[in-house]
């Protein structure tokens, strides 16, 4: 404003534009800085104030709101109300999940030499109805959930960014509100398209994203929580417009090829009704793109200088097939620092990234170009697999280990741990709001070091990628782990050294320590990825060529187009990960990217069956042992000890864990055989002043696992005592409290309580004259649900009633590992 003094105006650019947004909406603080400038300003003169970017659509524009029909349901898309401030902001609500999304972003280029976006899915606890349970009662770090749906966020939108687009950008998910009957997840993909696409940040969308099932051989589209409890796939497909391919997700029950293929296509087909609605909202709000500061494209005269200077030495290298990962990025490197250096003499006014883009460019086109002609730098044909080795049992005292090379890639260390139940995974309340998972007991770990790819490199927890990666991994072997298996198991897997497609080593690797630890998995699981080359029409964007690879190293991985990893049995698919640098390709690649990966896959199967076809019999003698205990209502007292002082202390000293399964069972995990001998000898002692036992043990067969289950024998058959009747009881001593009395011979005895003696209040046994030995009649009235002692009574016998007499001569036992047998016999 030319009637600002200097400072005034330094001050005003000093608060930003959300001061100026502030000003422009009005309020009390705007009205104080309109009085505070009209001293300032010369009589009679105007002043304005400009509204922030991104908020005059949103403050002058209407409201928008589109409806959609997605698979029977209706999906609802708005803008224009909330978070008007952001360059763009929608809300999408299925049902009565509600989701907002916004993006940012800057109008100054980053130093970044690629795009600087940043997706940010949050799970908010007063959305589900929750309180978080940490010890602040708000939400803190991201979870694995909020991390890995930001993924799938992120590879939806990044391929459709201009390229050279490197200026900073935020997508921020919130969720306002969850039914606990949709997934929240789809509905943030759309939000983060219908944000983009109504901001004027540079981006050629929209897409569309559904989710897909198949329950009963049906698809269903966007699939409630309870429909995708039985649902043999989770399909996650973003879509782009004229039904192009832009991500894919899933998940599936070792499904048919076709029943896969036949989903993708359905998929497809329902989010351009989604991708229609968003185009609509963009018409309404006649949303107009930024024009941006600048691309960072390397100039073409600097790109074809450095063609004349490197071709033919890069063309050499990358036609070398002795080459190796490592001598081969040795040998580029080194062109390359030779090049650039006699670029920087010949155009000393370029910029350090256009010098080393354009070198970039040009090997790109040489290695791209090679493989449309169908030669690969290793010297593999398009569809050849690199040589595998497998091995398996690598150290004697892990539960299971196997080793999985293809090629440059080595997956090594997968263990296998098995723990007890109550080490499963418990998920957060909210995840289990969205989601209904509560825990698991299967979990995958990936690990990959600095040194796997000869770097240097800070050590510390799990990244992102590391995260997805895994999660891959684990989605590909969890539908061949048995539902019933006693133990939670735990994959880790190492990566020593990665030249492409790691994750899928690792399923491979993963599989083969399964086995090798006794698991009975259903079948074998073998993972691949496939690349995609592609030459498209410059004028129409359209793909007029493309070759698709068969095991793609990290440089075809690097140069390429497609990131299609796949993995799954000799039957069917169990997981599918689809990454793409371009805007969209046809579901016809697609479908020919998964045939090609079924073959690839039965060919890794045969070669990992030739080390171990199937899982072993039993398991390492070193592995943990689960051992079940039952004891009746009467001796849990006995069993587990005041305030839990035996359970407690037979943790404690033999490092087993005791876990009640129901009212009169408990399990007994311990790490080993020697620590369960341990506890045995411990139960025993606990048991020997009730009565002699007989010890039986025996091995049982239990989901091909070896477990070795004992239980205590009694010598006499356990009785069952009727509510509510009469019975003999014999005084074995006099305390000031009471007496302690039998029912039947070898019973511990019990304590009758003074108050329960006589219907007069007596401070002493003594004073009603009673015994030691002598016999006096007493009522029974069931056991204390908290500890099981007896309840019995003479008092009540002293009123007139009818009662019937009952003699005992049997007892309870606590009974290990089998079956309760109960007899009684009564007189009248």
């Amino acid at each position: 404003c030319p009637f600002l003094p200097g400072g005034a105006m330094a001050a005003a650019r000093s608060c930003g534009r959300a001061a100026f947004g502030g000003l422009a909406v009005g309020g009390g603080a705007a009205a104080r800085w309109r009085r505070r400038w009209r001293l300032l300003l010369p009589e009679g003169s105007v002043f304005r104030l400009a509204p922030a970017r991104g908020a005059t659509a949103a403050a002058a524009g209407p409201c928008g709101t589109v409806t959609v029909d997605v698979g029977g349901r209706k999906m609802e898309l708005s803008s224009g109300k909330l978070a008007r401030f952001a360059d763009g902001s929608a809300v999408v609500q299925l049902g009565d999940t509600a989701v907002m999304v916004t993006a940012v972003s800057k109008t100054k280029p980053s130093a970044s030499q690629f795009m600087p976006l940043v997706v940010d899915y949050r799970q908010k606890a007063a959305a589900a109805g929750r309180i978080p349970t940490n010890y602040l009662r708000r939400e803190l770090g991201s979870t694995d959930k909020e991390i890995l749906t930001s993924r799938v966020i992120d590879r939806s939108i990044r391929p459709l960014f201009p390229v050279g687009y490197f200026y900073d950008t935020q997508i921020l998910c919130n969720l306002l509100a969850v039914d606990g009957v949709n997934d929240p997840d789809v509905l943030a993909i759309n939000g983060a398209s219908a944000a983009l696409a109504l901001s004027d940040i540079p981006w050629n969308g929209p897409i569309g994203a559904v989710r897909v099932g198949l329950v009963d051989g049906e698809t269903i589209i966007n699939p409630t929580r309870k429909q995708m409890s039985s649902s043999a796939l989770n399909l996650v497909v973003a879509g782009a417009p004229q039904s192009q391919v832009v991500m894919l997700e899933a998940t599936a029950e070792n499904i048919l090829q076709q029943d896969f293929c036949h989903a993708i296509k359905v998929g497809v087909k329902h989010t351009q009704q989604i991708i229609q609605g968003i185009q609509q909202l963009v018409r309404e709000r006649g949303v107009v793109k930024r024009t941006v500061q600048k691309l960072f494209v390397p100039p073409e005269e600097i790109v074809e200088c450095a063609k004349k200077l490197a071709f033919n030495k890069i063309y050499a290298v990358f036609t070398d097939s002795s080459h190796d990962k490592i001598s081969r990025d040795e040998a580029i490197n080194k062109i390359r620092l030779e090049t650039e250096e006699q670029l920087k003499e010949k155009f000393p006014e370029a910029e350090p990234y256009e010098i080393m883009e354009s070198f970039t460019v040009v090997s790109k086109d040489i290695f791209r170009n090679l493989v449309l002609n169908e030669y690969r730098c290793d010297g593999r044909d398009l569809t050849s697999l690199r040589d595998i080795k497998c091995e398996v049992n690598m150290f004697k005292m892990l539960h299971g280990s196997a080793l999985f090379q293809r090629g440059q890639t080595q997956v090594v260390l997968c263990t296998v741990t098995f723990d007890s139940i109550e080490s499963s995974v418990k998920s957060d309340l909210i995840s289990t709001a969205v989601s209904g998972i509560k825990d698991k007991n299967f979990m995958l770990h990936y690990e990959f070091p600095p040194y796997a790819t000869n770097e240097i490199g800070k050590v510390t927890g799990v990244n992102r990628r590391e995260l997805g990666h895994g999660a891959l991994a684990e989605r590909a072997l969890k539908p061949i782990i048995p539902q019933d298996f006693p133990f939670t198991i735990r994959v880790t897997s190492e990566v020593l050294e990665s030249n492409g497609s790691s994750s899928m080593a690792s399923a491979c690797g993963g599989s083969l320590a399964l086995m090798d630890a006794g698991v009975p998995v259903s079948s074998a699981v073998a993972g691949v990825a496939i690349g995609l080359i592609t030459k498209c029409d410059l004028e129409k964007g359209d793909i007029e060529d493309y070759r698709l690879l068969t095991d793609i190293l990290g440089i075809e991985d690097y140069y390429g187009d497609m990131d299609f990893k796949m993995a799954g049995t000799n039957k069917g698919i169990t997981a599918l990960q689809v990454d793409l640098k371009l805007p969209g390709i046809p579901i016809k690649i697609v479908m020919e990217a998964i045939q090609q990966a079924t073959a690839a896959k039965r060919e890794i199967l045969q070669i990992m069956n030739q080390t171990l076809a199937k899982p072993r019999p039993n398991r390492k003698e070193s592995g943990p042992v689960v051992e079940t205990i039952h004891v009746p209502l009467s001796k849990r007292l006995r069993f587990v000890g005041p305030g839990a002082y035996n359970l407690k202390k037979l943790q404690a000293q033999t490092g087993v864990t005791v876990s009640q399964l129901d009212e009169e069972t408990y399990s007994v995990f311990a790490p080993t055989p020697s620590a369960m001998h341990e506890a045995r000898e411990f139960i025993r002692e606990i048991c020997k002043d009730d009565v002699s036992f007989v010890v039986s043990f025996f091995n049982l067969r239990f989901v091909n696992l070896r477990l070795t289950v004992f239980f205590f024998s009694p010598l006499q058959q356990e009785v069952n005592l009727e509510f509510g009747a009469v019975y003999t009881a014999t005084i074995t001593e006099i305390r000031d409290s009471g007496v302690m009395v039998k029912l039947y011979p070898n019973m511990t005895p019990v304590l009758l309580h003074n108050s329960q003696l006589d219907q007069r209040k007596i401070k002493h046994p003594s004073a009603l004259g009673l015994e030691v030995g002598q016999e006096i009649q007493v009522k029974y009235f069931g056991r204390d649900p908290t500890d099981g002692r007896m309840r019995l009574s003479r008092k009540i016998l002293q009123s007139p009633a009818t009662t019937v007499l009952k003699t005992l001569t049997d007892k309870n036992s606590i009974v290990l590992g089998g079956t309760v047998p109960q007899s009684s016999t009564s007189s009248q």
